[in-house]
């Protein structure tokens, strides 16, 4: 899905698309090459991750918060992060509702299932290439999810818990290298602050 959008009193930033080509089609990313014509009447070429979005949860449970250790074959090794996950299409192509799929890929990476949400937010995760679209919640209240619910088969994931004001101070070491853990990490922490959690 493409995001454009008109931010105004921009028009000497603006890129308009002129054409476009697939180049790869996966199972929920396309590769698409743009060309665009920037204000100036200059041609360049945009090369895009399309992606359908995504979801990340910060799930609290007394004064712990739920993270996952998991191998990332990107990085050449595994990642400590807050549990998240791609929106399902549906059959008619659009993405389904974003808190669907974060309290389906709550159960699957911790075993727990939430009482109360609160929608935190929505962030681009790399606009540089893609037009990925991450929405971030906060998940309290936790208790088990029902029997059956865990991992997709391709996933091997390590529940992790801790204080969670050590897993602030851990992404504030440098220790916690995930973007999305990042920004929902730090925004827990600013909820705290308020005295918001």
């Amino acid at each position: 899905m493409t995001h454009e959008r008109e931010r105004g009193g921009d028009a000497r930033l603006r890129e308009t698309t002129i054409a476009k080509r697939v180049v790869y089609q996966g199972n929920y990313l396309t590769f698409r090459i743009d060309a665009v014509r920037d204000s100036g009447g200059g041609e360049h070429e945009r090369e895009l991750v399309l992606h359908p979005g995504a979801v990340a949860i910060v799930p609290i449970d007394d004064d712990d918060v739920l993270l996952v250790r998991q191998w990332r074959h990107a990085t050449g090794g595994p990642l400590l992060e807050i549990p998240a996950g791609t929106v399902d299409l549906l059959e008619d192509g659009t993405p389904e509702d974003p808190a669907v799929c974060a309290a389906r890929e709550l159960g699957e990476e911790t075993g727990t299932q939430a009482a109360r949400w609160r929608h935190l937010g929505v962030f681009w995760t790399a606009p540089g290439f893609t037009d990925e679209h991450m929405h971030l919640y906060l998940a309290q209240d936790l208790s088990p999810a029902p029997d059956g619910v865990g991992p997709e088969p391709d996933e091997r994931l390590e529940l992790v818990r801790m204080p969670w004001r050590d897993a602030v101070a851990a992404a504030e070491r440098g220790e916690i290298e995930d973007a999305k853990s990042l920004v929902g990490l730090l925004q827990l922490a600013r909820l705290a602050d308020r005295g918001e959690l």
